[in-house]
């Protein structure tokens, strides 16, 4: 039998665009839909027809094989393997996403305001309920942050019952199809609207939607799959993580019940304040306070670092406000290869009580024209120190 055209059974022609022809599948689709056509055989043929269509004109370089050698272009690989073996799961899983996001008036999926959430497409859903997520706190030092580190934490949380593996049945004879749904999942139900008769699907409710009932329950669990317990996890924490940074670990949260996927485990980044160091993003600030000798003078100072100590060399004539940059000192981007430099700060001290003879050196010294300010080319101006300190 020759096949119905495509442009035919949509209701267009074949100078329809793109959106002319979304919307008339859109038409056919919800007039022919199962649901509304209840054990209507003609009505289902329609409406793979009408899927089959819009799979080959919805798709612009099918659209034009179609338009130079019609059907033939597809025998054996077009559309939905040339309309062999087509089912009602084929269609809903290809096409689902033409009646969702501004599919109806509402902007919403035109199957769930007709048909009271769709219909039910895959039988019984997976066994049990997916376990919650649990988060917890993780306090990183600088090196900790700066290098990556692995930690093992004891988490309190539902962990999966050893007796009955989970599933939380006495025993494999304990399941039984549900005599509500029959092993379905869910249940359907016809109302009187006004646009006649309408076939809705829900969620079983002796089931829940598993298909299946537990006859005698896990003692271990009393039928819920888990029970409260603690579990030792091992956590690689990458360097460059900052404060209020979140990481997952999938699976590592509290146990589904009866047989459900457990939650993941949400790790929150914490850091703890350094006695010396500052963190200023991928940098790290340190405020080195030298005396007027070595200020004068030069020196080689020893400072801490988020590795240990490192020796700096304070060159003669320092000013205060300089900046001293130890390059790579700093932290690492998150995944990423550049790395930040430790910044030194310079601040001269000023001794607050002086004896007499010191005061009588101080003066002496004062009368000296190197001891007077002036202008000095080879550094920045004043304010421009300013601004490098105070930004």
């Amino acid at each position: 039998m020759a096949k119905k055209d495509y442009y035919e059974t949509l209701g267009v022609s074949k100078g329809a665009t793109a959106e002319e022809i979304k919307k008339a599948y859109r038409k056919t689709a919800l007039k022919y839909h199962p649901d509304r056509n209840p054990d209507n055989k003609q009505a289902e043929e329609k409406f793979k027809e009408a899927a089959e269509a819009y799979d080959v004109l919805g798709n612009a370089e099918k659209k034009a094989k179609y338009d130079q050698f019609g059907h033939q272009a597809f025998d054996g690989n077009g559309g939905f393997g040339g309309g062999a073996g087509m089912n009602m799961d084929d269609i809903f899983s290809h096409f689902g996403d033409i009646f969702g996001g501004g599919g109806g008036n509402g902007g919403g999926d035109p199957f769930e305001s007709f048909f009271g959430g769709g219909r039910s497409r895959g039988g019984a859903r997976s066994r049990g309920v997916r376990g919650s997520n649990l988060r917890v706190k993780v306090s990183l030092s600088m090196k900790d942050i700066a290098n990556g580190v692995q930690k093992t934490i004891k988490v309190k949380k539902n962990v999966a019952c050893s007796t009955c593996n989970g599933l939380g049945a006495k025993d494999a004879s304990s399941f039984h199809k549900c005599n509500t749904c029959g092993g379905s999942g869910a249940v359907r139900k016809v109302t009187n609207t006004f646009l006649g008769q309408m076939q809705t699907t829900a969620t079983c409710p002796t089931c829940n939607g598993e298909g299946q009932t537990i006859s005698a329950k896990c003692v271990a669990c009393n039928g819920n799959g888990s029970v409260y317990g603690e579990e030792t996890i091992t956590l690689d924490i990458p360097a460059g993580v900052s404060e209020g940074m979140q990481l997952s670990m999938s699976g590592k949260g509290n146990a589904g019940q009866r047989g459900g996927s457990p939650g993941d485990l949400i790790i929150a980044i914490e850091e703890e304040k350094d006695a010396e160091l500052i963190r200023d993003e991928h940098n790290v600030v340190y405020p080195l306070f030298i005396t007027f000798a070595e200020a004068a003078l030069g020196a080689q100072i020893e400072v801490p670092t988020i590795d240990g100590k490192a020796k700096v060399k304070i060159p003669a004539g320092t000013q205060p406000g300089k900046v001293l940059r130890l390059q790579g000192k700093g932290f690492p981007g998150v995944n990423s290869y550049h790395r930040g430099d430790q910044l030194i700060y310079i601040n001269v001290w000023v001794p607050k009580v002086l004896s007499d003879d010191e005061k009588k050196s101080i003066e002496k010294l004062s009368t000296s024209k190197n001891f007077k300010p002036a202008p000095d080319k080879s550094e920045k101006s004043f304010f421009e120190r300013m601004k490098n300190i105070f930004g």
